[in-house]
């Protein structure tokens, strides 16, 4: 992704003819050249893609149970005192959702303290699962911004000691001027295009874990207020 966007800018890019030999460079040009930063990079961007990958598949696939819906079958068993039946749905798929309701559900005989507890305890682990590994996109974003910059920095170094060695004409001096510094702006391009995509997905993933905490939250109190109801004289 990375690489085709800085490839097509770079064949956009005009073609300065001086001695009969063109300024023009493209990023796979450029990353023959000088490929140590601008390869460490493209490393750092296949863990953001199987990272973001990673994240959203289990963002997706194990927090599809409408909460809510879910809920709803429970309460009509529980209400009509069949518990084991309201335990065994939950066994139906592998879903955190499911387990936190079960682990209310396991002791419903039991006192609203030993409830709460149990609940605390599940919850207490499903959480972490759900921000795990995003706010490493924070750091990635820094650690590519700050590689760019230093393949930046050094391509620079490189093509100013280049045009300063003698004997060159002044068409190498501009050839060699002009494709070093396209190379050092590859370098920060990709850094930051990077940055970016890895700012995006973290909102993105960050929001949506929150979304996901909120839920379990909602649903451990639902679960929470059925079961005691359920268990005081009376209770509907």
């Amino acid at each position: 992704m990375f690489v085709a966007l800085l490839s097509s800018l770079g064949d956009g890019a005009p073609a300065a003819a001086a001695g009969g030999g063109s300024s023009e460079i493209g990023f796979m040009a450029a990353f023959k050249e000088h490929p140590t930063f601008l390869s460490m990079n493209l490393f750092v961007s296949a863990l953001v893609i199987a990272l973001i990958v990673e994240r959203a598949a289990f963002q997706l696939g194990k927090y599809r149970v409408n909460s809510r819906e879910f809920f709803a079958q429970i309460k009509k068993l529980v209400t009509a005192g069949n518990i084991d039946r309201a335990i065994k749905l939950c066994d139906a798929g592998d879903y955190p959702t499911l387990h936190l309701v079960k682990a209310g559900l396991t002791h419903a005989n039991k006192g609203p303290d030993e409830i709460d507890a149990a609940m605390s305890e599940k919850i207490g682990e499903l959480k972490p699962a759900v921000e795990k590994r995003i706010g490493s996109l924070w750091s990635l974003a820094n650690i590519a911004t700050l590689i760019g910059l230093l393949g930046t920095v050094v391509g620079l170094i490189n093509t100013f000691g280049a045009i300063a060695a003698p004997g060159l004409s002044a068409a190498d001096r501009q050839r060699l001027l002009a494709n070093g510094i396209a190379e050092a702006m590859y370098n920060t391009a990709l850094g930051l295009g990077i940055a970016v995509v890895c700012m995006i997905a973290h909102l993105i993933l960050h929001q949506r874990s929150k979304t996901i905490q909120h839920d379990l939250d909602a649903t451990q109190e639902r679960i929470f207020n059925l079961l005691t109801i359920q268990t005081r004289p009376g209770g509907y």
